[in-house]
């Protein structure tokens, strides 16, 4: 089979998986599953998807994203509740914070590589944090709660559970259709050339600062759309959404699903948050998540969706004679 032949039997196989597993979520809410906790696996697994095309595709470790993710939150949080404007338009303008703020992030960043390259957004991130502790319209440590989810339009409700859930379904599916489409397309091969070999591309006329730069405000403007939609979600945005831990959280979902695999994220945002809630492992669920993490790091070196990937290609490989 040719390279061409196998590029399509991928997107008929990823198609496939997209469609069965959109299915499944739209029918999850009638199957007894709680809306609520399947909003939030939804928001962070987005949130994981936008980091993983930075890391995964790109090659870039950014320890900032929580400024993105709470950022976005914050300005829709404020929005809402403050000012009273719809859910659509608070949304709007939190993704909107989140990519401005990432093109001067990036602006800054991505002329550095490594380990200073994660420096840099983290210590970009940590300003932003104290900024958002000593703004008043924050709410400092109380942060903003009680944000009404108000309605869709005008028109859907979205005090109802249910109606809140099939929107951010929609807005979540919409965010990885945009990651989707563009790993694989010319931009996404680009990025790929870039994180395997990065003065090759640069000798092939391309340039990298720009194309590095487009897939960091890419990532941070998803990021934020993910922010924004948690914080109508649990009406709430704190100074925890913001903080640098949330920024390793979305690291170990990501490595946890499967770096540089296309629905890893979800998988790792799913077993974060379950055990997050989950009340078997009690005040033991940070020990849990470390005993996790550790597990996949040494048996699962690719993350569960990407070893189950690699097993699966091995399985299905051809017998050479």
């Amino acid at each position: 089979m040719t390279t061409g032949g196998q590029g399509r039997v991928a997107l008929t196989r990823d198609y496939w998986i997209m469609s069965l597993l959109l299915a499944a979520l739209v029918a999850a809410p009638f199957l007894g599953l709680y809306p609520v906790l399947l909003m939030k696996i939804l928001c962070f697994a987005l949130f994981a998807a936008a980091f993983n095309l930075l890391l995964g595709y790109s090659g870039l470790l950014s320890f900032g994203h929580a400024a993105f993710f709470g950022g976005a939150a914050y300005v829709t949080g404020y929005l809402c509740k403050d000012l009273g404007v719809g859910p659509g338009v608070g949304i709007l303008a939190g993704t909107a914070f989140a990519l401005a703020l990432g093109w001067v992030f990036g602006s800054l960043a991505i002329r550095r590589a490594g380990i200073y390259f994660a420096m840099i957004t983290l210590a970009l991130a940590q300003m932003m944090y104290f900024v958002w502790l000593q703004v008043k319209l924050t709410g400092g440590e109380d942060g903003l709660q009680g944000i009404p989810r108000g309605r869709l339009a005008g028109i859907v409700d979205l005090s109802q559970d249910l109606n809140l859930y099939y929107f951010v379904l929609a807005l979540c599916a919409a965010g990885f259709w945009i990651i989707y489409r563009a790993i694989h397309s010319p931009f996404g091969e680009v990025l790929k050339a870039i994180r395997e070999n990065e003065p090759r591309a640069i000798s092939l006329g391309y340039d990298v600062d720009k194309v590095k730069l487009l897939a960091f405000v890419l990532s941070a403007g998803l990021a934020g759309l993910a922010g924004s939609t948690k914080c109508l979600v649990l009406q709430l945005a704190s100074l925890t959404d913001v903080h640098w831990h949330m920024s390793g959280e979305v690291v170990l979902m990501t490595l946890l699903g499967g770096l540089g695999t296309v629905f890893g994220p979800l998988v790792g945002a799913a077993l974060v948050v379950v055990l997050q809630n989950a009340a078997v492992f009690g005040r033991w669920t940070l020990v849990a998540q470390g005993l996790i993490f550790v597990i996949c790091v040494l048996v699962f070196r690719r993350g569960i969706v990407g070893e189950i990937a690699a097993l699966f290609r091995r399985v299905t490989r051809p017998q050479k004679p």
